[in-house]
């Protein structure tokens, strides 16, 4: 009714005025949780975007349009191979050096391709949770028993939380494993080792472009010295990329050969290894779109991807910031709430300890890699080794964005489903930690 609209309208007038009218700018909190949202919204768009999620808008593409729907439904369908399913989606995040926010194009994609809820959530959460960067990094800077509990349950979570959403829906499952025996199996349009060329080429520079400096000084780590050379490496693996584009693809040399050219210009000019990673995804989006066929349709299903998740990534980002701060690198500003907060409830080994710990991990945002010092100033303040564990078994697989993308791709219901599974089992594995511990 009418009515019902004008009201509506007036009540978000009423809150905009009233929130306006009592902005407490007094108050040092507020202000300084308004200057961590900023912090945190200007490192991530500088940090984070470019170099992971429009690489990961790309691979995501590359499932969605190259990647054959019969492929999909082999190994992730309805009736697949239980054993062979979950096994695969389990291990991705040792492949896949990638957050939880870099993890939903691809989740989305294999979802949209027909996917088992079952294997699908086994893959969202291993993404992140597995991602042997920071396995390495955990066992290295927080111990030995920190990091394999770590991989330990991060593996078995996978399986058991995709197990249950599947056990849980199970009606819908048998419903879709109907649907998808009706579905006729298309031959492949090229060569799986061609399309995984294209996928794994385009994978592999997303994790060395992203490989983070080490903490330890020494120069002579098989760490460090990736690190330093990361730039090469990548650069490497993009000849992969252009070999795929020319012969693949079948995309014309000469386009390919003026991005490659104006791609290494703009490295050997700019300060900022971002601006040849801005010129290279331009460059690929008008080569791609101006040869029609699958090419443009890999762009525009890109684009897809990023228009469906980049504006919840962005307020889940402001949101979160505001609440829990801004932490990266050695920056770390207070949000409305306080850090002594979280230490006081987080202390011991107590089930509540576990618990808070596994809630502020799932909505708090961590970059690839960021959570282990974070965890190690609050384990030096005072966090107990359980609650330590919960944290990192909920806190890299989600986040505050990360749940607002997922309840857009498979609906509210599912999505709070998911993050009460990761919440409970993290907080049980880290009871059972601290006590052996």
């Amino acid at each position: 009714m009418e009515w019902k609209k004008e009201i509506k309208i007036l009540f978000w007038i009423t809150a905009f005025f009233l929130g306006a009218f009592f902005l407490p700018l007094e108050s040092a909190r507020f202000t300084e949780a308004v200057r961590a949202t900023l912090d945190l919204v200007k490192w991530y768009a500088q940090e984070h975007v470019i170099l992971c999620l429009l690489p990961a808008f790309f691979i995501a593409g590359v499932i969605s349009i190259f990647v054959s729907q019969g492929a999909v439904l082999k190994y992730f369908g309805a009736n697949a191979k239980k054993w062979l399913a979950y096994t695969i989606a389990s291990v991705s995040g040792t492949i896949l050096a990638v957050c939880s926010c870099t993890i939903l194009p691809l989740f989305s994609s294999i979802h949209k391709r027909g996917a088992g809820l079952g294997p699908a959530i086994t893959f969202l959460y291993s993404g992140p949770a597995i991602n042997i960067l920071a396995i390495i990094l955990t066992a290295r800077i927080l111990g030995f028993e920190m990091g394999l509990a770590r991989v330990i349950g991060a593996v078995v979570f996978s399986i058991l939380i995709g197990v249950a959403m599947a056990f849980i829906y199970r009606k819908e499952e048998r419903i879709k494993a109907a649907d998808q025996m009706k579905i006729p199996v298309m031959p492949e349009a090229r060569p799986l080792w061609k399309t995984s060329l294209h996928f794994f080429a385009l994978v592999l520079i997303l994790v060395f472009a992203n490989w983070g400096k080490p903490d330890s000084d020494d120069k002579t780590s098989l760490w460090y010295l990736i690190w330093a050379n990361k730039w090469y490496i990548t650069a490497f693996w993009s000849l992969f990329l252009v070999y795929s584009l020319i012969f693949i693809l079948k995309i014309k040399w000469w386009w390919v050969a003026i991005s490659a050219v104006a791609v290494a210009a703009s490295g050997l000019l700019a300060t900022s290894p971002l601006v040849p990673m801005v010129v290279a995804i331009a460059a690929i989006s008008i080569i791609t779109l101006f040869h029609g066929g699958e090419n443009r349709e890999w762009t525009i299903s890109s684009w897809d991807f990023a228009k469906q998740i980049m504006p919840l990534l962005a307020l889940g980002v402001v949101v979160a910031g505001f609440l829990l701060g801004s932490t990266h690198d050695e920056t770390k500003i207070a949000g409305m709430v306080p850090d002594e907060w979280v230490v006081y409830l987080v202390g011991g080994n107590s089930f509540l300890a576990n618990f808070f710990a596994s809630v502020v991990g799932a909505f708090m945002y961590f970059a690839t890699l960021t959570e282990v010092p974070i965890l190690q100033g609050l384990m030096n303040s005072g966090m107990g080794e359980g609650p330590a564990l919960a944290l990192l078994l909920a806190g890299p697989s989600l986040s505050l964005p990360n749940m607002l993308v997922i309840r857009g791709v498979m609906g509210t219901q599912k999505t709070l489903v998911y993050v009460l599974l990761v919440i409970i089992m993290a907080t049980v594995s880290g009871v059972i930690y601290g006590t052996i511990v």
